[in-house]
């Protein structure tokens, strides 16, 4: 038997996709983009609102930006997940091992989040959370991860394809191993990330070291950089050999 799909289900769905793609937009902004009525989009904001998946972003006119409560469901989610469990014990091996916070991320519709995070012992050290969304430019997981990605992937992460420059910092991730990101995304932290692959070469995920920049000179990140790949090597899925 044919099940009737629910149509109001999924102008919920494409608003919120569409709130995530623009974010901070207008109701008459989304109507436009979604060719949809703006009453319908106006009422399916409201819902949104009430709900606590959606606020007004601050100043005149009314824009809509998504809560955090997205990353909280999208946390539940991965919960479960087994790369989740099964990397437990070499995250904390390896941050037992350079002695400084350790995270797990992966791939998002529009980036990468945060899904596991083992904090330094330090006093002075950096705390990305779970949950915590990653940019497609400037991070160092995402110059791990984008090398190994289809181009039209590249492309729907960055906004456009990677130009000269880009490439050949893929070229030079993929020939050492990893990828440093230092101070671009969190001002005086540098992380140090190794992608997970799996058996056909694709990136599930990426391996991150982050501390503050002082306790990253050049000369340890090469070393650090050596551990992250290890750990991330450990993670993937290689080829069977027949």
């Amino acid at each position: 038997m044919t099940v009737k799909r629910s149509r109001s289900g999924s102008r919920v769905l494409a608003v919120l996709e569409a709130i995530a793609r623009r974010q901070p937009v207008g109701v008459s902004a989304l109507a436009r983009e979604l060719a949809t009525d703006k009453s319908a989009v106006q009422r399916t904001i409201m819902t949104l609102a009430d709900t606590g998946w959606i606020h007004p972003a601050v100043g005149a006119p009314t824009r809509w930006r998504l809560t955090a409560r997205i990353l909280a469901v999208a946390h539940m989610g991965h919960s479960g997940n087994d790369l989740r469990q099964r990397a437990r014990a070499t995250l904390e091996s390896l941050r037992d091992e350079c002695g400084e916070t350790v995270l797990l991320t992966v791939q998002d519709m529009l980036g990468f989040v945060v899904i596991e995070a083992i904090e330094s012992r330090h006093m002075l050290r950096t705390v990305p959370h779970v949950g915590m969304a990653v940019p497609a430019r400037g991070s160092a997981t995402a110059r791990a991860m984008l090398p190994y990605m289809t181009l039209e992937r590249q492309i729907q992460l960055l906004g456009k394809p990677p130009d000269a420059a880009l490439l050949e910092e893929f070229a030079a991730t993929r020939k050492r191993g990893y990828s440093v990101s230092d101070g671009e995304v969190s001002a005086g932290a540098t992380t140090i990330a190794a992608p997970i692959l799996e058996v056909d070469g694709r990136p599930s995920a990426a391996v991150a070291v982050s501390a503050p920049s002082g306790r990253m000179p050049r000369s340890n990140q090469v070393k650090i950089g050596a551990m992250v790949c290890q750990a991330a090597l450990r993670l993937s899925h290689r080829p069977t050999s027949n």
